[in-house]
Protein backbone atom coordinates (compact mmCIF):
# COMPACT_ATOMS: atom_id res chain seq x y z
CA UNK A 1 0.00 0.00 0.00
CA UNK A 2 1.44 3.45 -1.16
CA UNK A 3 1.52 6.25 1.87
CA UNK A 4 1.57 9.95 0.92
CA UNK A 5 4.83 11.64 2.39
CA UNK A 6 2.39 14.00 4.62
CA UNK A 7 1.19 10.90 5.70
CA UNK A 8 4.58 9.09 6.62
CA UNK A 9 5.33 12.52 8.71
CA UNK A 10 2.17 11.70 10.68
CA UNK A 11 3.41 8.01 10.94
CA UNK A 12 6.57 8.72 12.26
CA UNK A 13 5.32 11.40 14.34
CA UNK A 14 2.99 8.48 16.23
CA UNK A 15 6.06 5.98 16.64
CA UNK A 16 8.11 8.49 18.54
CA UNK A 17 5.41 9.57 20.73
CA UNK A 18 2.94 5.90 21.18
CA UNK A 19 5.00 2.89 20.01
CA UNK A 20 4.61 0.11 17.51
CA UNK A 21 0.91 -0.21 19.25
CA UNK A 22 0.19 3.07 18.27
CA UNK A 23 1.28 3.13 15.18
CA UNK A 24 -0.90 -0.14 13.80
CA UNK A 25 -3.69 1.70 14.95
CA UNK A 26 -2.74 4.90 13.35
CA UNK A 27 -2.11 3.49 9.96
CA UNK A 28 -5.69 1.14 10.53
CA UNK A 29 -7.41 4.76 10.75
CA UNK A 30 -5.88 6.38 7.33
CA UNK A 31 -6.64 3.43 5.40
CA UNK A 32 -10.13 3.12 6.20
CA UNK A 33 -10.91 7.17 5.53
CA UNK A 34 -8.33 6.76 2.55
CA UNK A 35 -10.89 4.05 0.99
CA UNK A 36 -14.01 6.06 2.06
CA UNK A 37 -12.86 9.38 0.49
CA UNK A 38 -12.18 6.77 -2.77
CA UNK A 39 -15.30 5.45 -2.69
CA UNK A 40 -17.04 9.27 -3.04
CA UNK A 41 -14.86 9.96 -5.90
CA UNK A 42 -15.27 7.03 -7.99
CA UNK A 43 -17.46 7.58 -11.37
CA UNK A 44 -20.99 7.08 -10.72
CA UNK A 45 -22.46 3.93 -11.01
CA UNK A 46 -18.94 2.14 -10.53
CA UNK A 47 -17.38 -0.05 -7.85
CA UNK A 48 -14.62 -0.34 -5.44
CA UNK A 49 -13.59 -3.34 -4.52
CA UNK A 50 -12.26 -4.03 -1.00
CA UNK A 51 -11.72 -7.19 0.85
CA UNK A 52 -13.65 -8.91 -1.96
CA UNK A 53 -16.66 -6.70 -1.39
CA UNK A 54 -18.57 -3.74 -3.48
CA UNK A 55 -20.18 -0.95 -2.89
CA UNK A 56 -22.28 1.16 -4.96
CA UNK A 57 -22.02 4.89 -4.96
CA UNK A 58 -25.91 5.74 -5.80
CA UNK A 59 -26.83 2.76 -2.89
CA UNK A 60 -23.73 4.91 -0.19
CA UNK A 61 -25.85 8.14 -0.94
CA UNK A 62 -29.19 6.40 -0.06
CA UNK A 63 -27.56 5.13 3.07
CA UNK A 64 -26.44 8.56 4.36
CA UNK A 65 -29.80 10.02 3.47
CA UNK A 66 -31.68 7.56 5.71
CA UNK A 67 -29.10 7.74 7.85
CA UNK A 68 -29.89 11.37 8.97
CA UNK A 69 -32.50 14.22 7.41
CA UNK A 70 -29.76 16.66 8.59
CA UNK A 71 -28.84 18.51 5.50
CA UNK A 72 -25.38 19.46 7.29
CA UNK A 73 -24.97 15.76 8.22
CA UNK A 74 -25.46 14.90 3.79
CA UNK A 75 -22.68 17.92 2.88
CA UNK A 76 -20.26 16.48 5.79
CA UNK A 77 -20.42 12.99 4.70
CA UNK A 78 -21.11 14.01 0.75
CA UNK A 79 -18.86 17.03 0.57
CA UNK A 80 -16.72 15.04 -2.08
CA UNK A 81 -19.57 13.61 -3.96
CA UNK A 82 -20.49 15.16 -7.66
CA UNK A 83 -23.87 15.23 -8.54
CA UNK A 84 -25.33 15.05 -12.42
CA UNK A 85 -29.08 14.75 -13.58
CA UNK A 86 -28.55 10.90 -14.11
CA UNK A 87 -27.01 10.42 -11.02
CA UNK A 88 -29.82 12.60 -9.50
CA UNK A 89 -32.86 10.04 -11.03
CA UNK A 90 -31.54 6.75 -9.98
CA UNK A 91 -31.32 8.36 -6.36
CA UNK A 92 -35.12 9.44 -6.65
CA UNK A 93 -36.24 5.90 -8.11
CA UNK A 94 -34.55 4.46 -4.70
CA UNK A 95 -37.14 6.42 -2.68
CA UNK A 96 -39.78 5.88 -4.62
CA UNK A 97 -41.85 3.73 -2.17
CA UNK A 98 -44.67 6.37 0.33
CA UNK A 99 -42.70 5.83 3.53
CA UNK A 100 -39.44 7.53 1.66
CA UNK A 101 -41.53 10.31 -0.76
CA UNK A 102 -40.28 13.13 2.47
CA UNK A 103 -36.82 12.25 2.07
CA UNK A 104 -36.42 12.14 -1.65
CA UNK A 105 -37.78 15.40 -1.55
CA UNK A 106 -35.82 16.69 0.77
CA UNK A 107 -32.60 15.34 -1.04
CA UNK A 108 -34.26 16.84 -4.42
CA UNK A 109 -34.13 20.23 -2.62
CA UNK A 110 -30.75 19.80 -0.50
CA UNK A 111 -29.46 19.09 -4.48
CA UNK A 112 -30.06 22.37 -5.43
CA UNK A 113 -29.24 24.13 -2.89
CA UNK A 114 -26.08 22.70 -1.63
CA UNK A 115 -24.63 20.82 -4.49
CA UNK A 116 -25.65 23.41 -7.12
CA UNK A 117 -27.72 20.34 -9.42
CA UNK A 118 -29.38 21.88 -12.09
CA UNK A 119 -32.81 19.41 -12.00
CA UNK A 120 -33.83 18.67 -15.78
CA UNK A 121 -37.47 18.15 -16.27
CA UNK A 122 -37.03 14.34 -16.28
CA UNK A 123 -35.88 14.89 -12.65
CA UNK A 124 -38.93 16.66 -11.98
CA UNK A 125 -41.74 14.26 -13.07
CA UNK A 126 -40.12 11.07 -11.39
CA UNK A 127 -40.34 13.60 -8.10
CA UNK A 128 -43.85 14.69 -8.83
CA UNK A 129 -45.00 11.09 -9.54
CA UNK A 130 -43.30 9.95 -5.77
CA UNK A 131 -45.16 12.85 -4.02
CA UNK A 132 -48.18 12.06 -5.73
CA UNK A 133 -48.31 8.59 -5.04
CA UNK A 134 -47.55 9.51 -1.43
CA UNK A 135 -50.51 11.50 -1.32
CA UNK A 136 -48.12 14.45 -0.98
CA UNK A 137 -50.04 16.78 -3.25
CA UNK A 138 -49.70 20.02 -2.40
CA UNK A 139 -45.22 19.85 -2.87
CA UNK A 140 -46.49 17.79 -5.87
CA UNK A 141 -48.25 20.70 -6.99
CA UNK A 142 -45.60 23.47 -6.40
CA UNK A 143 -42.61 21.37 -8.27
CA UNK A 144 -45.23 20.31 -10.98
CA UNK A 145 -46.33 24.02 -11.12
CA UNK A 146 -42.28 25.54 -11.29
CA UNK A 147 -41.80 22.97 -14.26
CA UNK A 148 -44.59 23.71 -16.51
CA UNK A 149 -43.91 27.14 -15.61
CA UNK A 150 -40.11 26.65 -17.06
CA UNK A 151 -41.34 24.80 -19.93
CA UNK A 152 -44.34 27.20 -21.48
CA UNK A 153 -43.39 27.86 -24.54
CA UNK A 154 -46.80 26.97 -25.76
CA UNK A 155 -46.97 24.23 -28.30
CA UNK A 156 -44.34 20.90 -28.08
CA UNK A 157 -42.95 21.70 -24.93
CA UNK A 158 -46.49 21.01 -22.71
CA UNK A 159 -46.10 17.34 -24.53
CA UNK A 160 -42.40 17.24 -23.43
CA UNK A 161 -43.48 17.07 -19.57
CA UNK A 162 -46.27 14.24 -20.42
CA UNK A 163 -44.16 12.07 -22.72
CA UNK A 164 -41.74 11.89 -19.44
CA UNK A 165 -44.30 11.79 -17.13
CA UNK A 166 -45.28 8.74 -19.54
CA UNK A 167 -41.31 7.31 -19.87
CA UNK A 168 -41.15 7.02 -15.95
CA UNK A 169 -44.80 6.06 -15.05
CA UNK A 170 -43.83 2.40 -14.67
CA UNK A 171 -40.47 2.92 -12.92
CA UNK A 172 -42.18 4.81 -10.31
CA UNK A 173 -45.04 2.58 -9.73
CA UNK A 174 -47.29 5.18 -10.52
CA UNK A 175 -50.95 5.66 -11.14
CA UNK A 176 -53.40 7.07 -13.19
CA UNK A 177 -54.66 9.28 -10.59
CA UNK A 178 -51.36 11.27 -11.56
CA UNK A 179 -52.65 12.75 -15.29
CA UNK A 180 -55.79 13.82 -13.07
CA UNK A 181 -53.51 15.81 -11.20
CA UNK A 182 -51.74 17.07 -13.93
CA UNK A 183 -54.65 17.86 -15.45
CA UNK A 184 -56.24 20.04 -12.59
CA UNK A 185 -53.00 21.18 -11.65
CA UNK A 186 -52.98 22.98 -15.63
CA UNK A 187 -56.05 24.17 -14.50
CA UNK A 188 -55.22 25.89 -11.37
CA UNK A 189 -52.68 27.69 -13.95
CA UNK A 190 -55.37 28.69 -16.24
CA UNK A 191 -54.05 26.81 -18.88
CA UNK A 192 -57.57 25.73 -19.92
CA UNK A 193 -56.81 25.10 -23.94
CA UNK A 194 -52.79 22.96 -22.80
CA UNK A 195 -54.84 21.45 -20.35
CA UNK A 196 -57.37 19.83 -22.79
CA UNK A 197 -55.06 19.43 -25.44
CA UNK A 198 -53.01 17.10 -22.52
CA UNK A 199 -56.50 15.28 -22.32
CA UNK A 200 -57.00 14.54 -25.56
CA UNK A 201 -53.59 13.46 -26.16
CA UNK A 202 -53.65 11.62 -22.68
CA UNK A 203 -56.93 9.47 -23.53
CA UNK A 204 -55.31 8.18 -26.62
CA UNK A 205 -52.87 6.14 -24.29
CA UNK A 206 -55.35 5.09 -22.29
CA UNK A 207 -55.90 6.96 -19.68
CA UNK A 208 -59.87 8.05 -18.96
CA UNK A 209 -60.07 11.09 -16.67
CA UNK A 210 -62.54 11.92 -13.80
CA UNK A 211 -65.67 14.01 -13.45
CA UNK A 212 -63.77 16.29 -10.89
CA UNK A 213 -60.84 17.28 -13.81
CA UNK A 214 -63.57 17.99 -16.44
CA UNK A 215 -65.42 20.25 -13.85
CA UNK A 216 -62.27 21.96 -12.74
CA UNK A 217 -61.49 22.65 -16.81
CA UNK A 218 -64.91 23.62 -17.68
CA UNK A 219 -65.00 26.37 -14.48
CA UNK A 220 -61.74 27.59 -15.46
CA UNK A 221 -62.79 28.63 -19.12
CA UNK A 222 -66.24 29.58 -18.19
CA UNK A 223 -64.11 32.31 -16.07
CA UNK A 224 -62.03 33.01 -18.57
CA UNK A 225 -64.71 33.98 -21.20
CA UNK A 226 -63.56 30.88 -23.67
CA UNK A 227 -66.90 29.79 -24.48
CA UNK A 228 -66.17 27.55 -27.36
CA UNK A 229 -63.80 24.98 -25.13
CA UNK A 230 -66.38 25.44 -22.57
CA UNK A 231 -68.97 23.56 -25.05
CA UNK A 232 -65.79 21.37 -26.62
CA UNK A 233 -64.99 20.39 -23.49
CA UNK A 234 -68.54 19.78 -21.88
CA UNK A 235 -69.28 17.57 -25.37
CA UNK A 236 -65.87 15.40 -25.20
CA UNK A 237 -67.30 14.56 -21.76
CA UNK A 238 -70.22 13.19 -22.82
CA UNK A 239 -68.79 11.15 -25.50
CA UNK A 240 -66.53 9.28 -23.74
CA UNK A 241 -69.46 8.53 -21.10
CA UNK A 242 -68.16 10.70 -18.32
CA UNK A 243 -71.61 12.13 -17.34
CA UNK A 244 -72.39 15.62 -15.60
CA UNK A 245 -73.12 16.03 -11.78
CA UNK A 246 -74.75 19.33 -10.44
CA UNK A 247 -71.51 20.89 -10.00
CA UNK A 248 -70.93 21.02 -13.86
CA UNK A 249 -74.49 21.91 -14.92
CA UNK A 250 -74.23 24.53 -12.32
CA UNK A 251 -71.44 25.91 -13.93
CA UNK A 252 -72.82 25.28 -17.58
CA UNK A 253 -75.66 27.30 -17.06
CA UNK A 254 -73.07 30.14 -15.75
CA UNK A 255 -71.66 29.43 -19.50
CA UNK A 256 -75.05 29.93 -20.68
CA UNK A 257 -75.90 33.56 -18.87
CA UNK A 258 -72.16 34.73 -19.77
CA UNK A 259 -72.94 34.16 -23.43
CA UNK A 260 -76.40 35.77 -23.39
CA UNK A 261 -77.91 32.52 -24.80
CA UNK A 262 -79.80 31.00 -21.97
CA UNK A 263 -83.30 32.92 -22.11
CA UNK A 264 -82.93 31.65 -26.07
CA UNK A 265 -82.61 28.40 -25.61
CA UNK A 266 -85.30 28.43 -22.88
CA UNK A 267 -87.94 29.89 -24.76
CA UNK A 268 -86.93 26.95 -27.58
CA UNK A 269 -87.76 24.65 -25.61
CA UNK A 270 -90.95 26.26 -24.11
CA UNK A 271 -92.01 25.82 -27.60
CA UNK A 272 -91.30 22.57 -28.19
CA UNK A 273 -91.93 20.68 -24.43
CA UNK A 274 -94.81 23.20 -23.69
CA UNK A 275 -93.00 22.97 -20.11
CA UNK A 276 -90.40 24.48 -18.19
CA UNK A 277 -87.37 22.20 -18.22
CA UNK A 278 -84.41 21.22 -15.24
CA UNK A 279 -81.11 22.76 -15.67
CA UNK A 280 -79.33 19.52 -17.09
CA UNK A 281 -81.98 19.44 -20.16
CA UNK A 282 -81.43 23.19 -20.81
CA UNK A 283 -78.01 22.36 -20.92
CA UNK A 284 -78.20 19.43 -23.08
CA UNK A 285 -80.39 21.12 -25.29
CA UNK A 286 -78.42 23.81 -25.87
CA UNK A 287 -75.12 21.49 -26.45
CA UNK A 288 -77.10 19.91 -29.23
CA UNK A 289 -78.36 23.24 -30.64
CA UNK A 290 -74.81 24.16 -31.36
CA UNK A 291 -73.47 21.51 -33.25
CA UNK A 292 -76.43 21.58 -35.71
CA UNK A 293 -75.54 25.38 -36.06
CA UNK A 294 -72.28 24.06 -36.95
CA UNK A 295 -73.75 21.41 -39.51
CA UNK A 296 -72.38 18.39 -37.75
CA UNK A 297 -75.65 16.55 -38.20
CA UNK A 298 -74.47 13.34 -37.99
CA UNK A 299 -72.62 14.04 -34.78
CA UNK A 300 -75.59 15.73 -33.19
CA UNK A 301 -78.23 12.92 -33.75
CA UNK A 302 -75.97 10.43 -32.24
CA UNK A 303 -75.18 12.60 -29.14
CA UNK A 304 -78.98 12.85 -28.94
CA UNK A 305 -78.99 9.03 -28.93
CA UNK A 306 -76.98 8.60 -26.08
CA UNK A 307 -78.44 11.55 -24.12
CA UNK A 308 -81.62 9.79 -24.59
CA UNK A 309 -80.68 6.71 -23.12
CA UNK A 310 -79.52 8.15 -20.14
CA UNK A 311 -82.51 10.41 -19.48
CA UNK A 312 -80.04 13.57 -20.31
CA UNK A 313 -83.42 14.60 -22.71
CA UNK A 314 -87.01 13.90 -23.00
CA UNK A 315 -88.69 12.20 -25.74
CA UNK A 316 -90.12 14.96 -27.61
CA UNK A 317 -87.48 17.25 -27.56
CA UNK A 318 -85.02 14.56 -28.93
CA UNK A 319 -87.23 13.78 -32.07
CA UNK A 320 -88.06 17.57 -32.59
CA UNK A 321 -84.06 18.20 -32.82
CA UNK A 322 -83.63 15.61 -34.71
CA UNK A 323 -86.49 16.25 -37.37
CA UNK A 324 -84.17 19.91 -36.91
CA UNK A 325 -81.64 18.30 -37.85
CA UNK A 326 -82.64 17.41 -41.59
CA UNK A 327 -83.96 20.71 -41.90
CA UNK A 328 -80.17 22.43 -41.48
CA UNK A 329 -79.41 19.83 -44.63
CA UNK A 330 -82.31 21.35 -46.47
CA UNK A 331 -83.66 18.38 -48.02
CA UNK A 332 -87.30 19.63 -48.27
CA UNK A 333 -88.01 15.39 -48.89
CA UNK A 334 -86.68 14.42 -45.92
CA UNK A 335 -88.52 17.04 -43.55
CA UNK A 336 -91.70 16.52 -45.77
CA UNK A 337 -91.55 12.81 -44.47
CA UNK A 338 -90.69 13.70 -41.06
CA UNK A 339 -93.73 15.62 -40.82
CA UNK A 340 -95.79 12.64 -42.38
CA UNK A 341 -93.76 10.17 -39.44
CA UNK A 342 -94.92 12.86 -36.95
CA UNK A 343 -98.45 12.44 -37.99
CA UNK A 344 -98.66 8.38 -38.19
CA UNK A 345 -97.12 8.28 -34.81
CA UNK A 346 -99.34 9.96 -32.98
CA UNK A 347 -97.28 12.63 -31.70
CA UNK A 348 -98.40 16.09 -30.75
CA UNK A 349 -96.95 19.07 -33.21
CA UNK A 350 -95.46 21.66 -31.71
CA UNK A 351 -94.62 25.35 -31.98
CA UNK A 352 -91.29 24.73 -33.01
CA UNK A 353 -91.75 22.13 -35.55
CA UNK A 354 -94.76 24.09 -37.43
CA UNK A 355 -92.50 26.67 -37.83
CA UNK A 356 -89.43 24.35 -39.23
CA UNK A 357 -91.99 22.76 -41.42
CA UNK A 358 -92.97 26.62 -42.69
CA UNK A 359 -89.31 27.64 -42.80
CA UNK A 360 -88.69 24.46 -45.03
CA UNK A 361 -91.14 24.91 -47.31
CA UNK A 362 -90.91 29.16 -47.77
CA UNK A 363 -87.46 28.28 -48.57
CA UNK A 364 -88.51 26.03 -51.35
CA UNK A 365 -90.87 28.18 -52.47
CA UNK A 366 -93.76 26.60 -51.77
CA UNK A 367 -95.56 29.42 -49.61
CA UNK A 368 -99.10 28.09 -50.10
CA UNK A 369 -98.06 24.77 -48.17
CA UNK A 370 -96.62 27.43 -45.58
CA UNK A 371 -99.47 29.32 -45.30
CA UNK A 372 -101.69 26.54 -44.97
CA UNK A 373 -99.41 24.79 -42.04
CA UNK A 374 -99.64 28.58 -40.20
CA UNK A 375 -103.57 28.02 -40.30
CA UNK A 376 -103.18 24.41 -38.86
CA UNK A 377 -100.82 25.84 -36.17
CA UNK A 378 -103.33 28.26 -35.39
CA UNK A 379 -106.40 25.77 -35.07
CA UNK A 380 -104.09 23.67 -32.54
CA UNK A 381 -104.00 26.53 -30.05
CA UNK A 382 -100.41 26.67 -30.80
CA UNK A 383 -98.90 30.31 -30.92
CA UNK A 384 -96.17 31.48 -33.62
CA UNK A 385 -93.24 33.18 -33.30
CA UNK A 386 -91.09 35.46 -34.58
CA UNK A 387 -89.55 33.13 -36.94
CA UNK A 388 -92.61 31.63 -37.79
CA UNK A 389 -93.98 35.00 -38.94
CA UNK A 390 -90.00 35.84 -40.37
CA UNK A 391 -90.37 32.79 -42.74
CA UNK A 392 -94.16 33.66 -44.22
CA UNK A 393 -92.79 37.38 -45.03
CA UNK A 394 -89.73 36.62 -46.21
CA UNK A 395 -90.81 33.28 -48.06
CA UNK A 396 -93.66 35.72 -50.12
CA UNK A 397 -91.30 38.42 -50.63
CA UNK A 398 -89.11 36.35 -52.64
CA UNK A 399 -92.38 34.60 -54.65
CA UNK A 400 -93.54 38.30 -55.99
CA UNK A 401 -96.34 37.78 -53.48
CA UNK A 402 -96.32 41.35 -51.36
CA UNK A 403 -99.81 41.04 -50.35
CA UNK A 404 -99.48 38.08 -48.36
CA UNK A 405 -96.03 39.17 -47.17
CA UNK A 406 -97.31 42.67 -45.98
CA UNK A 407 -101.04 40.86 -44.34
CA UNK A 408 -98.15 38.44 -42.42
CA UNK A 409 -96.11 41.43 -41.92
CA UNK A 410 -99.20 43.45 -40.30
CA UNK A 411 -100.09 40.33 -38.28
CA UNK A 412 -96.66 39.94 -36.90
CA UNK A 413 -96.80 43.95 -35.84
CA UNK A 414 -100.15 42.70 -33.97
CA UNK A 415 -99.02 40.58 -32.08
CA UNK A 416 -95.76 43.47 -31.41
CA UNK A 417 -92.94 41.37 -32.91
CA UNK A 418 -90.92 42.83 -34.92
CA UNK A 419 -89.30 41.48 -37.95
CA UNK A 420 -85.84 39.90 -38.64
CA UNK A 421 -83.29 42.51 -40.81
CA UNK A 422 -83.47 40.04 -43.17
CA UNK A 423 -87.29 39.42 -43.65
CA UNK A 424 -87.73 43.13 -43.81
CA UNK A 425 -84.89 43.70 -46.15
CA UNK A 426 -86.09 41.13 -48.59
CA UNK A 427 -89.72 43.15 -48.02
CA UNK A 428 -88.42 46.07 -48.73
CA UNK A 429 -86.62 45.35 -51.88
CA UNK A 430 -89.21 43.48 -53.68
CA UNK A 431 -91.71 46.75 -53.02
CA UNK A 432 -88.89 49.27 -54.14
CA UNK A 433 -88.09 46.44 -57.36
CA UNK A 434 -91.81 46.55 -58.28
CA UNK A 435 -91.64 50.63 -57.64
CA UNK A 436 -93.97 51.09 -54.83
CA UNK A 437 -91.47 52.77 -52.66
CA UNK A 438 -93.28 54.93 -50.68
CA UNK A 439 -94.61 52.31 -48.84
CA UNK A 440 -91.32 50.49 -48.29
CA UNK A 441 -90.11 54.22 -46.61
CA UNK A 442 -93.02 53.98 -44.58
CA UNK A 443 -92.84 50.65 -43.11
CA UNK A 444 -89.32 51.57 -42.52
CA UNK A 445 -90.39 54.76 -40.70
CA UNK A 446 -92.97 52.34 -38.53
CA UNK A 447 -90.62 49.74 -37.70
CA UNK A 448 -87.89 52.49 -36.36
CA UNK A 449 -90.95 54.01 -34.38
CA UNK A 450 -90.88 50.53 -32.76
CA UNK A 451 -87.06 50.07 -32.26
CA UNK A 452 -85.99 48.42 -35.01
CA UNK A 453 -82.47 48.30 -35.95
CA UNK A 454 -81.83 48.58 -39.83
CA UNK A 455 -79.08 47.81 -41.56
CA UNK A 456 -76.90 49.25 -44.43
CA UNK A 457 -78.93 46.84 -46.89
CA UNK A 458 -82.36 48.50 -45.56
CA UNK A 459 -81.63 51.57 -46.50
CA UNK A 460 -79.82 50.86 -50.02
CA UNK A 461 -82.90 49.27 -51.23
CA UNK A 462 -84.87 52.25 -50.13
CA UNK A 463 -81.83 54.85 -52.24
CA UNK A 464 -81.99 52.75 -54.81
CA UNK A 465 -85.22 52.81 -55.21
CA UNK A 466 -85.73 56.96 -55.07
CA UNK A 467 -82.47 56.95 -57.60
CA UNK A 468 -84.67 54.78 -60.01
CA UNK A 469 -87.28 57.76 -59.81
CA UNK A 470 -84.57 60.40 -59.49
CA UNK A 471 -85.36 61.65 -56.35
CA UNK A 472 -81.93 62.96 -55.51
CA UNK A 473 -83.93 64.46 -52.60
CA UNK A 474 -84.98 61.85 -50.85
CA UNK A 475 -82.10 60.00 -51.14
CA UNK A 476 -80.10 62.60 -49.58
CA UNK A 477 -82.53 62.84 -46.79
CA UNK A 478 -81.88 59.06 -46.47
CA UNK A 479 -77.97 59.42 -46.47
CA UNK A 480 -78.31 62.35 -43.30
CA UNK A 481 -80.69 60.12 -41.73
CA UNK A 482 -77.99 56.74 -41.54
CA UNK A 483 -75.49 59.45 -40.67
CA UNK A 484 -77.86 61.01 -37.61
CA UNK A 485 -79.13 57.77 -36.63
CA UNK A 486 -78.30 54.58 -38.59
CA UNK A 487 -76.15 52.31 -39.36
CA UNK A 488 -73.09 54.10 -40.90
CA UNK A 489 -72.70 54.18 -44.63
CA UNK A 490 -70.69 52.02 -46.56
CA UNK A 491 -69.79 51.21 -50.08
CA UNK A 492 -73.24 50.10 -51.27
CA UNK A 493 -74.52 53.26 -49.95
CA UNK A 494 -72.09 55.65 -51.43
CA UNK A 495 -72.32 54.00 -54.92
CA UNK A 496 -76.09 54.72 -55.31
CA UNK A 497 -75.58 57.88 -53.45
CA UNK A 498 -73.35 59.42 -56.24
CA UNK A 499 -74.74 57.01 -58.99
CA UNK A 500 -78.45 58.75 -58.02
CA UNK A 501 -76.76 62.45 -58.49
CA UNK A 502 -74.60 61.69 -61.97
CA UNK A 503 -78.03 60.23 -63.00
CA UNK A 504 -79.85 64.12 -62.10
CA UNK A 505 -76.52 65.62 -63.59
CA UNK A 506 -75.95 67.21 -60.02
CA UNK A 507 -71.94 66.38 -60.69
CA UNK A 508 -70.49 69.13 -58.46
CA UNK A 509 -72.53 67.68 -55.23
CA UNK A 510 -71.50 63.98 -55.98
CA UNK A 511 -67.56 65.60 -56.52
CA UNK A 512 -68.56 66.04 -52.84
CA UNK A 513 -69.41 62.91 -51.56
CA UNK A 514 -66.80 61.46 -53.54
CA UNK A 515 -64.48 63.30 -51.29
CA UNK A 516 -66.25 62.70 -47.96
CA UNK A 517 -65.85 59.17 -48.75
CA UNK A 518 -62.52 58.76 -49.00
CA UNK A 519 -61.93 60.88 -45.65
CA UNK A 520 -63.95 58.06 -43.88
CA UNK A 521 -61.74 55.53 -45.07
CA UNK A 522 -64.46 53.99 -47.55
CA UNK A 523 -62.30 53.08 -51.19
CA UNK A 524 -63.79 54.19 -54.59
CA UNK A 525 -64.46 51.85 -56.94
CA UNK A 526 -63.43 51.52 -60.64
CA UNK A 527 -67.72 52.14 -60.98
CA UNK A 528 -67.74 55.11 -59.19
CA UNK A 529 -64.63 57.17 -61.18
CA UNK A 530 -66.58 55.43 -64.54
CA UNK A 531 -69.82 57.27 -63.36
CA UNK A 532 -68.06 60.64 -62.65
CA UNK A 533 -65.51 60.36 -65.79
CA UNK A 534 -68.47 59.45 -68.32
CA UNK A 535 -70.42 62.26 -66.62
CA UNK A 536 -67.88 65.22 -66.62
CA UNK A 537 -67.00 64.06 -70.12
CA UNK A 538 -70.54 64.77 -71.44
CA UNK A 539 -70.20 68.30 -69.65
CA UNK A 540 -67.26 69.06 -71.55
CA UNK A 541 -65.13 69.37 -68.10
CA UNK A 542 -62.24 68.08 -69.16
CA UNK A 543 -59.88 69.02 -66.68
CA UNK A 544 -62.13 66.83 -64.30
CA UNK A 545 -62.05 63.91 -66.53
CA UNK A 546 -58.05 63.88 -66.72
CA UNK A 547 -58.14 64.55 -63.04
CA UNK A 548 -60.29 61.48 -62.11
CA UNK A 549 -58.75 59.33 -64.51
CA UNK A 550 -55.14 60.04 -63.19
CA UNK A 551 -56.80 59.28 -59.81
CA UNK A 552 -58.13 56.41 -60.39
CA UNK A 553 -54.68 54.71 -62.25
CA UNK A 554 -52.84 55.84 -59.13
CA UNK A 555 -55.24 53.46 -56.97
CA UNK A 556 -54.22 50.65 -59.43
CA UNK A 557 -57.89 50.37 -60.76
CA UNK A 558 -57.79 49.45 -64.58
CA UNK A 559 -60.52 51.03 -67.13
CA UNK A 560 -63.19 48.78 -67.33
CA UNK A 561 -63.77 49.19 -70.66
CA UNK A 562 -61.44 50.42 -73.83
CA UNK A 563 -63.67 53.42 -74.18
CA UNK A 564 -62.71 55.29 -71.31
CA UNK A 565 -59.10 54.55 -72.67
CA UNK A 566 -60.36 55.81 -75.96
CA UNK A 567 -61.91 58.70 -74.09
CA UNK A 568 -59.07 60.06 -72.36
CA UNK A 569 -56.60 59.93 -75.22
CA UNK A 570 -58.89 62.19 -77.12
CA UNK A 571 -58.78 64.72 -74.42
CA UNK A 572 -55.00 64.25 -74.48
CA UNK A 573 -54.88 64.58 -78.68
CA UNK A 574 -57.28 67.40 -78.69
CA UNK A 575 -55.18 69.70 -75.92
CA UNK A 576 -52.10 68.89 -77.82
CA UNK A 577 -53.63 69.66 -81.19
CA UNK A 578 -54.81 73.73 -79.48
CA UNK A 579 -51.17 74.18 -78.54
CA UNK A 580 -49.69 73.56 -81.68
Amino acid sequence: MLVSLSSGRRVLSAVSHFGAHSLLLELTRHTSRTLLVRSHVVEPGKFIHTGGKGLNFVDTVCDSVRKSGNWDQWSGDLHTVELNGDVVEKILLKFKDPADARRALSFFHWAARCKNVLHGVQSYCIMVQILVRARLLIDAQVLLESVIKKNDRGGSSNFEIIELLLRSYANTDSNPFLFDFLIQTYASLRMAEAAFEACLYLEEHGFPFSLTSFNKLVHVAQKAGQDELVWKVYEHMIVKRTFPNDITIRIMINAMCKEGILQKVVNTLDRIHGKRCTPIIIVNTCLVLKILEDKRIDEGILLLKRMLQRNMVIDDIAYTLTIYAHCKVGNLDSVCESYEDVTKRGYHMNSFLYTLFIGAYCKKGKVGEASHLMQEMKLEGLKPYEDTYNFLVEGCSRVGRLEASLLWFDEMLGRSLLPSSVACNEMIRKLCEVGDVKKANDILTLLLDRGFMPTEETYFYLLDGYGKDGSYQEVLKLYHEMEYAGPPPGLMVYTSLIGTLCQCGKLCVADKYLTLMEKRSVTPTLSIYNMLIVEHFKEGNEEKVLCLYNEMIQRGLKPASWGLEFLVEKIHHSKMKKKG
